[in-house]
């Protein structure tokens, strides 16, 4: 299994940035999806989840309603679209799959990990 997460990248304050994770080696549809994020220093955070249809999504409280996440099922594909960042966003942002669990927003719920994409947002 693989997950390969990309789009990440410097940006400044107020910008918008999509990030990408392609999945190989699994049956997408059949797991749901997830996004985390670790800043230096601190623990790995929850982000978003979507279900294995795409029709569910839970977000964290903090995110003030700036990301979307969205699912691509033919092209085993999760996508991160985060609008108005700030620099307290800058973090490595993980993609994972979980088989088992829907909405869930503890890291020790998913089953697979990719190997995140550094975003660092300047002020």
């Amino acid at each position: 299994v693989q997950l390969q997460a990309s789009g990440g990248g410097l940006v400044q304050a107020g910008d918008s940035l999509r990030l990408s994770c392609a999945a190989s080696g699994l049956p997408f549809s059949n797991y749901a999806m997830g996004w985390f994020r670790q800043a230096p220093g601190n623990n790995r955070e929850f982000v978003a989840t979507v279900g294995r249809g795409g029709g569910f999504t839970h977000y964290a409280d903090s995110l003030e309603g700036r990301f979307t996440i969205t699912r691509d099922n033919a092209k085993s594909t999760v996508f991160l679209h985060m609008n108005n960042l700030k620099p307290e966003d800058t973090a490595i942002y993980y993609c994972a799959a979980g088989r088992y669990y829907t909405g869930a927003s503890s890291p020790d719920l998913y089953d697979y990990w990719g190997q995140g994409t550094l975003v660092t947002v300047s002020s």
